[in-house]
């Protein structure tokens, strides 16, 4: 046997972003307003990331048997991912503050020996003004990287980029 290779250091379980339904967190009957988040993963010269899984998970509204609040999605030739789940409401932060309505991404891929994190806000929501987390990136263009734009009537976009110019925020845990 021969020993992995950073490409394969993800673990045992990367066949499971095969499975298109993860990307779908209303499989089970989840009642709620549904919302569809799609973007592309790009690399740091703006081309599209065709191997990687994008996971997503959010804390509102709470998990249940018919709503997971986990949902992982593999990138396309294009680098698209696409979820569709349910509307996330506010969430307590730090200090009695209110997190904005906002979802949880982790990013894996090849030369990434670690999940990059990242989250997805939404544009036009009253409480990303006073978000704890948007509030620490002063940078108005670079607090933009973490904010979906809206995209049709469900649905939302936002594009993440790896690195170079216009790279999106990433978050350190």
């Amino acid at each position: 046997m021969t020993p992995a290779t950073a490409a394969q250091t993800i673990g045992p379980y990367w066949h499971l972003i095969d499975d298109p339904a993860l990307a779908d967190l209303t499989r089970f009957g989840a009642a709620g307003t549904r919302l569809v988040l799609a973007g592309r993963l790009l690399d740091g010269d703006g081309a599209p990331v065709a191997d990687a899984c994008v996971e997503l998970w959010q804390a509102s509204p709470a998990a249940d048997e018919r709503f997971p609040g986990y949902g992982r999605c593999a990138t396309g030739a294009d680098g698209g991912f696409r979820f569709v789940t349910l509307k996330p409401g506010p969430v307590p932060g730090r200090g009695n503050t209110l997190q904005a309505p906002h979802l949880a991404l982790n990013i894996l891929a090849r030369g990434i020996l670690t999940r990059l994190y990242t989250r997805a806000y939404f544009a036009g929501e009253a409480l990303n003004a006073t978000d704890p987390l948007l509030a620490l990136v002063e940078d108005p263009a670079r607090r933009a990287s973490l904010v979906a734009s809206p995209d049709g009537p469900d649905g939302w976009r936002l594009d993440i980029r790896l690195q170079g110019p216009g790279e999106s925020v990433f978050i350190e845990i």
